[in-house]
Formats: C-alpha cells, structure tokens, sequence
C-alpha cells in the first residue's frame, strides 16, 4: 500500500481555547469544505467529540455521493486531535490536527496521511488529480479560516462549553 502525505501549516492570531474550539465541532467542516464536494453532515448534532465518536458524512466526489465515516482516536483539547476514516474513498486515511501557540496566536498543523485503491490506477489518479485536489481543498479552507478568525465571525461557530476526554 503507496502511502501519501499532505501537510498544511495556518497561524491564526486568536487564543488557543478558541482555535481549538472552532476546529473541534463537526458541524464548522460544512463552512470550511469547498461548495463543490456538497458537503453534508449525518450525525445528529450537535455531537460531543473526543475519542471514540464517530462521525458521519456525506460528500460528492465527481457528482458521485460517497459516505464517509470517520472515528476520532485521539482528542487532546486544546493541543491536538486525530480522524480516521473508516468508511470512505480512501484506503486509508489518517487526519492529525495540532494546534500549538506561538509568539503571534496558535499555530494549525494539519497533517494527513492517505492510501488510494485500485493500485497502479490510483497512484495515477493521485498523481493527476487526487493529491492536486486536496492542496486545493487545503488552500480553500485556509482562505475561509483566515476571513473567519479576521473578522471574527468564527465566534458564531463556536459556544463555551468545555471538550471532554
């Protein structure tokens, strides 16, 4: 199994609670996600992450609904929590999310490891279009979370209730 890896590095000048809190809540990736994958949370909200929840979404990859399933496996707040698919497009797929603070607000990580199917035929896709794709998907959100933390409007996605382990 080919094995790939996105990496995608974001300061927000906010304090780390916030930050955290935003990215935390399944119910904002329908505001980060491009239109064009049509977006769609499943599980009833609103859900109450940390290790163990399981999370449902829909999506549309070339006009095609895909169900994707992912499992948090570690939940960290505020430093750092991880997705896993485990139903989905992917082989595998492997979401790590850190947030660290630095001298200017929190440093974002997100780092995501994926295997494709179908072998050679997916490494060319993922050549082609797949890994291109998710840069892309990547800057998009980065574009969307630069304006929401800028403008502050990210504080209507967010409540002040404490994330548990």
């Amino acid at each position: 199994m080919k094995l790939y890896t996105l990496d995608s590095i974001q300061l927000i000048e906010k304090p780390i609670e916030d930050v955290f809190n935003f990215f935390s809540k399944p119910e904002n990736l329908s505001i980060i996600t491009p239109q064009k994958l049509g977006f769609k949370l499943l599980t009833p909200t609103p859900i109450k992450m940390g290790t163990g929840c399981i999370i449902d979404y829909k999506i549309y990859l070339i006009k095609i609904p895909i169900h994707w399933r992912t499992l948090i496996t570690d939940f960290n707040p505020p430093h750092m929590f991880v997705d896993q698919q485990i139903k989905g497009p992917y082989t595998m797929w492997h979401h790590t999310h850190t947030f660290q603070e630095v001298e200017d607000g929190v440093e974002i990580r997100d780092k995501v490891v994926y295997s494709i199917p179908i072998g050679i035929f997916g490494r060319i896709l993922n050549y082609f279009w797949i890994k291109k794709d998710l840069e892309n998907i990547f800057k998009h959100r980065k574009k969307v979370i630069d304006k929401l933390f800028e403008n502050n409007d990210y504080k209507s996605y967010t409540s002040d209730s404490i994330m548990e382990k």
